[in-house]
């Protein structure tokens, strides 16, 4: 899904926990009843984040949002995570845009900086890609119509 990254926190999050290191984090949250602690939320968002499944993937990052929403205290950290999260499902606008707030607040922040630089590069390394597919359908498109047109003469 990545290619190789200069930034080592996208590399790590190439990295699933196993199933029995996410089921000690759920287990954590559940532990706590009705109203578990933020660390623990947090740790078990990012847990799902690194997961290979888009769907845990999601909804670590559904925590994150909750968290960011609701615990003032960790807005920096969610932030991060949220823009790494986005990162790696491929919402590239959410990840850019968490990493903006967290630069407007921290301009100095150099893994902010990292990351929007990855970020950046990602997409016009994507963006480039789809102008080679579109380029090679318009070719193969182009050579259809003159094979037809050489045929109705």
């Amino acid at each position: 899904m990545f290619g190789k990254s200069t930034y080592p926190a996208l590399e790590e999050l190439q990295e699933s926990l196993s199933s029995e290191q996410l089921r000690i984090l759920k287990d954590q949250v559940e532990s706590e009843g009705q109203d578990p602690a933020p660390q623990s939320q947090f740790n078990y968002a990012w847990g799902l984040i690194k997961s290979s499944n888009y769907k845990m993937q999601q909804q670590g990052i559904s925590i994150l949002s909750e968290l960011y929403r609701d615990v003032p205290s960790m807005r920096r950290e969610c932030l991060y995570y949220l823009a790494l999260g986005s990162y790696k499902i491929g919402d590239y606008s959410n990840a850019t845009r968490y990493a903006d707030t967290l630069l407007k607040n921290e301009p100095e922040n150099k893994q902010a900086q990292d990351l929007k630089k990855s970020i950046h590069e990602k997409v016009t390394q994507e963006g480039l890609i789809g102008i080679g597919i579109a380029g090679g359908a318009l070719a193969v498109g182009v050579g259809i119509l003159g094979a037809l047109l050489r045929k109705k003469r």
